[in-house]
C-alpha cells in the first residue's frame, strides 16, 4: 500500500491514574505554557481579582492601584497558606494570607509577618509572593509560571491571523457553564482534536455538518476545525480553533465561547464554557441546548475509553492519516515535553 504513514499511538500508561506521569506533566505542559485565567472585564476595576486552580497550581491576578494587571502564586510564603479563595473577587489593597494573616502589597512584597516575633535571621525583603507573567490578547488574560516561555503573542499568532480584524473590544461575560468528566485529560484534548469519531457519536451535530469534509489543520501547536455546513447555521458557522495544551477557542457570530479543559488530576477534568458576547446580546437556549447534547455524548464515549485504558488489554493503536493528523502532532508535543 501507498500513502503517508499511520502513527502509533502514545502508549495507554501515559493516560492512567499515575501521581508520578501527573506531576511529570503538571511541570514539564501547564507550568511551560499559557493558561486562559479569565476575561479583562472580570478585573475591570482597580483591586479586583480572579483565582483559579489551574492544573494543580493555585494562582491569583489582580488590577492594582496603578491598573496594571499582577499575577501571583495564591500561596503565603509562611507556611502556604491561600491569599484568596478560588473566584472572583475585591480585595482592600491587599491580600492578607487566611491561615495565620501575614499581608501583602499588591505587587507581592510582605508588608506584614503578623505577631512572628522577632528574629535576626528573618529579612521580610526576602518573602514576596512568587510571581507569574501576565499578559492579554484581545481581552483574554493569560498566565505563564515559566519566565523562559516565548510570549502570548508568538502561541496566539496562528489565530490571530484567522481573525481577519475582528473586534472583540466590547465582548463581555455573560455565563459559565461547567461539566465534568472521568477521564484523564489527554484522553479528552484528542476527541476534540479530530472530527473522526462526529458520525458515530454526536447525531445533531453530523446533521449540521458534512463531517466526511472535516479537517483539522495544525498551525504551530494551534489546530484549525474545519467543517463545510448543510445549511446556514450561525451556532457553527465560524472559527473553531483549539491551542496547545487545552484551550479550545470557538468564534460564533458577534461573539465567542471559550472552552477550558481544566484537568483536576491525573484521572479527571472540567471543562469550562465562557461565553463572551457584546453588550445586550445573550446565549440562545437553542445554542445551550445543542452544546449540552454534544458535551453530554462527548463524556460518554471519552469516559468509556478511559475505562479500556485503564483495563491493560490495549498498549498503543495507530493513528488515521486522513483525520488523525492533530492527535498525532498533539501526542508528539507530550513526548517532546515529558516523555
Amino acid at each position: 500500500m501507498t500513502g503517508p504513514c499511520a502513527p502509533t499511538t502514545l502508549p495507554a500508561a501515559l493516560y492512567r491514574a499515575d501521581p508520578d506521569q501527573w506531576q511529570k506533566e503538571r511541570a514539564g505542559i501547564f507550568g511551560r505554557s499559557w493558561l486562559y485565567l479569565a476575561h479583562e472585564s472580570q478585573l475591570a476595576a482597580h483591586r479586583q481579582y480572579v483565582a483559579e486552580t489551574l492544573a494543580g497550581y493555585p494562582v491569583v491576578v489582580v488590577r492594582d492601584d496603578q491598573g496594571t494587571l499582577r499575577g501571583f502564586h495564591n500561596v503565603c510564603r509562611h507556611r502556604a497558606g491561600p491569599l484568596t479563595d478560588d473566584g472572583v473577587g475585591t480585595c482592600p489593597g491587599q491580600f492578607v494570607c487566611k491561615y495565620h494573616g501575614w499581608v501583602y502589597t499588591l505587587d507581592g512584597r510582605l508588608r506584614t509577618a503578623r505577631d512572628f516575633g522577632p528574629s535576626a535571621d528573618f529579612d521580610p525583603r526576602d518573602y514576596g509572593l512568587l510571581p507569574i507573567r501576565v499578559e492579554v490578547w484581545r481581552g483574554l488574560v493569560f498566565v505563564c509560571l515559566a519566565a523562559d516561555v516565548a510570549p502570548l503573542a508568538d502561541w496566539v499568532a496562528p489565530l490571530e491571523r484567522r481573525l481577519q480584524g475582528r473586534d472583540w473590544s466590547q465582548l463581555r461575560l455573560v455565563t459559565v457553564r461547567q461539566h465534568t468528566m472521568a477521564c484523564n485529560w489527554k484522553t479528552y484534548v484528542e476527541n476534540y482534536l479530530e472530527g473522526y469519531h462526529v458520525p458515530l457519536v454526536h447525531a445533531a451535530l453530523d446533521a449540521e455538518i458534512d463531517s466526511a469534509r472535516y479537517t483539522v489543520t495544525m498551525d504551530d501547536r494551534v489546530a484549525i476545525h474545519e467543517a463545510p455546513l448543510r445549511a446556514p447555521n450561525p451556532i457553527y458557522d465560524g472559527l473553531w480553533a483549539w491551542m496547545w495544551p487545552t484551550l479550545g477557542v470557538n468564534v460564533y457570530g458577534v461573539g465567542l465561547m471559550i472552552e477550558r479543559m481544566s484537568p483536576t488530576g491525573p484521572g479527571g477534568v472540567r471543562l469550562d464554557y465562557i461565553y463572551l458576547m457584546p453588550p445586550g446580546v445573550e446565549v440562545s437556549d437553542e445554542t445551550m441546548a445543542l452544546s449540552d447534547v454534544v458535551t453530554a455524548e462527548d463524556v460518554r464515549i471519552v469516559e468509556a475509553v478511559q475505562r479500556n485504558l485503564d483495563a491493560g488489554v490495549y498498549a498503543t493503536g495507530r493513528l488515521s492519516p486522513r483525520h488523525e493528523t492533530a492527535v498525532a502532532a498533539f501526542q508528539q508535543f507530550v513526548r517532546d515535553a515529558v516523555v
